[in-house]
């Protein structure tokens, strides 16, 4: 499916989902779930924005957008623009524009003091468009901007290149002005809803302040500590200082600056949003550290369609237990190495053991060009099988143990989805997975262990782990029905569809907030009674590989 086909125009939507990097472009745990919330509403019209890095990243679809997607857009936010090829001319600036923005960064720096950081965005809105006094030709062109930049560099930056820090910064700030005309473009929506705060949830917050109406961030993972991880394993930011002046034990300037860049951005969103959700506990308090009001935040588990995936626990065949699966993307932060070298020392014990990657490779090329050469060196040939994207309803029965060796996860819909198929597990200690391993509170530890938690890139005790549940069948029977009753009991899709449905209720029936940018708010949207008199229905979607 090609992205022109995909398009879609509205007046306006009763839900307007906002996405970076995920659905429909992308397979994952994420979109998988963006796909399946959409089509629970029938009769909910939702607009979709995605947000991407460059168009010629992204293929095809992956999924096709549900008939109740009365809007879709696409947007790449670093690919040129007109104002990449704009004649510039010199301007002098608003300089109290540019100290109000001073005192924004001053109020992200210490998001514990006395400065409110979300009002003064909502008063800077105004000053965002293409005429305001923070316009985007005012950043890269005015004598303002420039001194701004200098000052700050001069009291913040410890890296000696004011080349680099200028660019970087100018990088870093570029993307925020086209997000801006995309919400002076979008029509309205009765609620906002904003899958991870980045980008995305930037936009919801503009959006938030512009329109006045609700703005709902939802977090599978904390993105700031997502992008953390893969900001320090970058190897395009500059660090500039000599070989005596660094400490290996500090991260470079510019890796900090972005880290606190998107700390900045995720607090925005967070002071925008009405309601805030973590998938569990250990993610909420992660949140309220990272500026979130305690007061709007609460936990919504991932749940998975467990009468659907019921039947494939009767399709499992008899007989030894030797098929190790891993369902994920071959990307670095599911750590695909680990379990490479895991199954390496396992096949010593167990010379018929299988591990098989399912997960689509086209992410990270590279990444996975180097997991099939490390298969390769060390003769795992006839063990490891790289099987590309698969339903999951046809690999399941043939699994005999989820694998999932990832360096950051949240609350992974392949180890519920592995339950419900009868599926024990073997994980690292990321995210929630101890608790859907092992239980949350005393009554779902009470139903027992569905498998093992191990250390993070440590291939020996990951081996040791899949030997101990493959090599014992009571063990493994009592944790395939561990696995099971915490699936039904705690992360069924109806609750999950359900609670969502009570929040998109009431902020669909809310009040337009006050004192957002009135020149920016939007009519209210003629279809916003939609949900709550006819209710928002659940309904049934494919699972799929994440």
């Amino acid at each position: 499916m090609t992205k022109s086909s995909l398009m879609r125009r509205a007046a306006d939507a009763d839900v307007c989902l906002l996405l970076e990097g995920t659905f429909p472009y992308v397979r994952g745990g994420v979109s998988s779930w963006v796909n399946e919330m959409v089509g629970a509403y029938p009769s909910t019209r939702f607009s979709i924005v995605f947000i991407g890095s460059r168009q010629e990243d992204y293929a095809g679809a992956a999924y096709a957008l549900p008939d109740n997607v009365v809007h879709f857009e696409a947007h790449y936010l670093y690919e040129h623009t007109d104002a990449d090829v704009r004649q510039p001319h010199a301007m002098e600036g608003d300089r109290a524009a540019f100290a109000r923005s001073a005192e924004l960064h001053a109020a992200l720096r210490d998001p514990q003091g006395a400065l409110d950081a979300g009002g003064l965005m909502a008063g800077m809105i105004p000053m965002l468009g293409e005429h305001g006094a923070l316009s985007e030709a005012q950043f890269l062109t005015s004598r303002a901007a420039w001194e701004t930049i200098v000052d700050q560099y001069q009291q913040y930056c410890t890296d000696p290149s004011f080349t680099d820090y200028f660019w970087t910064v100018r990088i870093m700030h570029k993307p925020l002005w086209q997000l801006v005309r995309i919400a002076e473009e979008l029509p309205p929506a009765r609620v906002y809803h904003t899958v991870s705060t980045g980008y995305a949830g930037f936009l919801g917050a503009i959006l938030h302040h512009r329109t006045r109406r609700p703005l709902l961030v939802s977090e599978h993972g904390i993105y700031t500590k997502e992008r953390k991880i893969d900001l320090l394993q970058s190897r395009w930011i500059r660090d500039n200082r000599g070989v005596f002046e660094r400490d290996i034990s500090k991260v470079s300037y510019f890796r900090e600056l972005w880290v606190r860049f998107f700390e900045a951005i995720g607090k925005m969103a967070y002071d925008a949003a009405d309601d805030i959700v973590a998938l569990y506990e250990a993610n909420r308090q992660r949140q309220i550290a990272d500026g979130a009001d305690a007061s709007r935040t609460q936990n919504i588990p991932n749940g998975i369609d467990v009468d659907g995936l019921a039947p494939l626990v009767a399709k499992r065949g008899a007989g030894p237990h030797r098929v190790v699966g891993l369902i994920g993307r071959v990307v670095p932060i599911k750590d695909i190495k680990t379990f490479i070298r895991a199954l390496f020392i396992a096949s010593r014990t167990m010379p018929d053991i299988e591990g098989w990657i399912i997960g689509p490779e086209e992410e990270d090329p590279a990444y996975a060009l180097e997991c099939r050469a490390l298969v390769e060196s060390l003769g795992l040939a006839k063990n490891v099988k790289f099987l590309g994207f698969q339903r999951i309803d046809d690999v399941l029965p043939k699994i005999d143990v989820i694998a999932l060796t990832s360096i950051s996860e949240a609350l992974p819909l392949v180890v519920l989805e592995g339950f419900a198929a009868g599926v024990p597990a073997i994980t690292t200690d990321v995210g929630s997975c101890r608790e859907l391993i092992e239980g949350e509170t005393a009554e779902d530890r009470a139903l027992g262990s569905a498998g093992l938690v191990v250390q993070l890139a440590n291939p020996a005790a990951f081996a040791a782990a899949v030997l101990s549940l493959l090599g014992d069948d009571v063990r493994w029977q009592a944790a395939q029905q561990a696995g099971l009753a915490r699936v039904r009991r705690y992360y069924t899709r109806a609750q999950m569809i359900d609670r969502y449905r009570i929040l998109y209720e009431k902020l669909a029936a809310a009040p337009d907030s006050q004192g957002a940018d009135q020149a920016g708010a939007r009519c209210p949207v003629p279809h916003a009674a939609r949900a709550t008199q006819t209710g928002m229905q659940t309904g049934t979607q494919t699972q799929e590989t994440r």
